[in-house]
């Protein structure tokens, strides 16, 4: 389940933000390419699991995993950078809240607050970046390895 649950994200978040013009590049568990693409970078990291708790009769586990989903934005100003690096977080929030369950893959999927940062690439401006958790709600049977 935890597999589907991050896929699912990931699934998400690409289809939704391919619209954009111009669409960032939206990779799960690689690590970060030598040059930021135009429309930006949104890395989707697997996380960890923060809550598992136990159900009896019949034995099923509620689990609370939180994913990290990492955007990392470019452009001439920071002004520029902020305006795109706030659209593409407008943009991650809808795809998620319009389908909090990810598709059928989690009982509920919410987005945290985001912490910010700038960054540097090489041969590049500098680049402005956010690390988003998103929790994935779901439930399993037998045992929280399921």
């Amino acid at each position: 389940m935890r597999e589907a649950a991050i896929a699912a994200l990931h699934s998400r978040l690409a289809t939704s933000l391919a619209g954009r013009n111009p669409a960032p590049l939206v990779l799960r568990g690689e690590t970060v390419p030598q040059r930021l693409p135009p429309g930006g970078l949104v890395l989707i990291r697997d996380g960890e699991t923060v809550d598992e708790t136990a159900f009896l009769s019949p034995l099923a586990w509620a689990i609370e995993h939180r994913a990290e989903v990492e955007v990392t934005v470019g452009g001439a100003t920071p002004a520029a950078r902020n305006a795109l690096l706030d659209a593409l977080l407008v943009d991650l929030a809808a795809a998620i809240t319009a389908d909090r369950t990810l598709g059928g893959a989690v009982e509920w999927a919410q987005p945290g607050a985001p912490e910010f940062e700038d960054v540097e690439f090489e041969g590049a401006a500098a680049a402005r970046a956010a690390s988003i958790p998103v929790a994935l709600f779901f439930t399993v049977a037998g045992s929280p390895l399921a």
